[in-house]
């Protein structure tokens, strides 16, 4: 029995046989339903970012290097993905977290006006080959180059955000609760990616995620008390 690709036919042939799931049939069926959980999660993961800045009209303490590099990274792992051929509940993610930050990036320029040439031009490069890419009409050694970039790309994504928040102290309009389901999600990436027998690169790269992203939900957490306060004497 299958269903959305997940097999249950070794844990209904066991209960039915009055015994309990072996180790391994467990943990597959437990890693597809993670990997659709966090599909579904991601659909609205970056939604109290973009509400964010949209309720207080203002992209103050965001990086905008850090939320571009956010696009080109999840659009070069989609596109690897596709090409690939790998099942949905391995990067369903993508698609909707693609969506979300093209849709954060262009909340963030609307609020940091006036655009620069520069601005202008890596928009419209990007909307100029990302297609090329995500269609997977790009040399297979050109590929494989950029995928292996992509961890890297995230990596730095979120450098020049935890460098900001740290020298101002602040994280500004930065979202906790987009902070938590990042990490989180970045987490249980790293036990499906195991338990999928992902390459090694891929789970290395997760874990670089876990850091990055649990060190700026640390920041939030830390820089939220010592703004409060400040508020308050404000007031």
């Amino acid at each position: 029995m299958a269903l959305l690709g997940i097999d249950f036919a070794c844990a209904l042939e066991s209960l039915r046989d009055g015994g309990v799931p072996d180790r391994d049939c467990v943990l597959s069926l437990l890693s597809k339903l993670v990997g659709y959980c966090l599909i579904a999660a991601s659909t609205t993961v970056k939604l109290p970012q973009i509400l964010k800045i949209l309720k207080n009209r203002s992209a103050r303490g965001l990086s905008i290097l850090s939320f571009e590099l956010d696009v080109v990274g999840y659009t070069i792992a989609l596109a690897y993905c596709l090409h690939k051929g790998l099942h949905f509940s391995a990067y369903g993610e993508l698609v909707f977290l693609l969506i979300q930050s093209i849709i954060l990036v262009a909340v963030i320029y609307y609020y940091s006006q006036p655009l620069g040439a520069k601005t202008w031009t890596k928009t419209l490069l990007y909307f100029a080959v990302a297609p090329t890419i995500l269609s997977g009409k790009v040399d297979p050694v050109l590929f494989e180059a950029l995928y292996a970039c992509q961890h890297a790309i995230f990596f730095c994504a979120r450098v020049p955000q935890i460098w900001k928040n740290f020298t101002t102290k602040s994280t500004g309009q930065l979202s906790f609760l987009t902070a938590s389901m990042n990490f989180g999600g970045s987490v249980a990436r790293v036990f499906t990616g195991i338990q999928e027998k992902a390459p090694m690169s891929v789970v290395l790269g997760t874990m670089r995620t876990v850091v990055t992203n649990g060190t700026i939900l640390s920041q939030i957490i830390i820089y939220r008390k010592p703004r409060e306060e400040r508020e308050k004497k404000v007031e």
